[in-house]
């Protein structure tokens, strides 16, 4: 079944939780990108992506979040965009393994948008065409934009994705964390109507300053669009500093799953997790969806 049809009219999809943290697990070194060591330790990367597959995920996202060329080029990697974005849907394509769909997935640019910085719309709109087009020659069932702040760059990515892949289905999501808003002022209803207006297929809110506040965002985002297909992916609570040094998040497994219970309550039909977030969180929501 395409990806489209399942989200309109099939269950709840359960999608995975972090990457990151995981990869550090398995011996990324701190500070090296993420999409350096797909290169370099694929299987590992695969390993991530088959214990969220295994506890229950039927969306995972590739390993891509920085794999524009603005973020690559912080490693040396910036003319490797299309090879790092095949190398990456054929990771997650294996590891999938028919069980799962695999979303393209774009992060920002790591840039300020102009005024405020350096970055144009239309060089923004290119850098996230250039990765989008790479995704989707690779075979991806969607492309996931996620994480943005700037409603400047969000319009961007889904611009440049939208005129290099018009047949793949879109989702969206922008972080709220500073007093309900992004880091950049976005109001959760402005950005709804926007992406609404644009034509994306999903639309919602992903990480977050805390489990309360990306609740209260996917409030508002439902009431400005009642009829919205709506996504959440939340962080596993607020981080804390362990005695070793370690960043650890408040939020059990048992905790995130109540809060995506809510979320689905309030009409969401995709759902997983964000920083902190492990196989055993996903677990605990999947569980928790097929119950509702």
């Amino acid at each position: 079944m395409d990806f489209t049809t399942r989200l309109k009219e099939g269950p709840v999809l359960v999608a995975d939780g972090a990457m990151g943290t995981l990869l550090q697990s398995a011996g990324l070194p701190i500070g090296k990108a993420p999409e350096a060591w797909l290169l370099e330790q694929p299987d590992a990367v695969a390993g991530v992506h088959r214990a969220y597959v295994d506890a229950g995920a039927e969306l995972i996202l590739t390993c891509t979040f920085g794999g524009t060329r603005a973020r690559l080029k912080h490693n040396g990697l910036d003319d490797r965009v299309a090879e790092i974005s095949r190398k990456a849907v054929e990771v997650a394509r294996g590891a999938a393994a028919g069980d799962a769909y695999v979303a393209g997935d774009i992060g920002p640019l790591g840039e300020l948008m102009a005024p405020m910085g350096l970055m144009t719309p239309e060089v923004a709109e290119e850098m996230f065409a250039e990765q989008a087009e790479a995704l989707a020659g690779a075979g991806v069932d969607l492309i996931y934009i996620e994480t943005m702040a700037a409603m400047e760059e969000i319009e961007a990515a889904v611009r440049g994705a939208q005129r290099v892949a018009p047949h793949i289905p879109l989702v969206a999501t922008m972080s709220f964390d500073t007093k309900g808003r992004t880091n950049m002022g976005v109001r959760p209803a402005n950005a709804a109507q926007t992406l609404a207006e644009m034509g994306v297929l999903a639309l919602g809110a992903n990480c977050g300053a805390s489990l309360e506040m990306t609740e209260q965002a996917v409030r508002e985002i439902r009431e400005a669009v009642p009829d919205g297909i709506l996504v959440v992916k939340p962080n596993a609570g607020l981080p804390q500093m362990t005695d070793d040094g370690e960043v650890e998040y408040d939020g059990t497994p048992e905790i995130l799953a109540g809060y995506a219970a809510k979320f689905v309550e309030l009409g969401a039909r995709i759902v997983g997790g964000c920083c902190g977030s492990t196989p055993d969180h996903i677990r605990a929501i999947a569980q928790g969806v097929k119950q509702q």
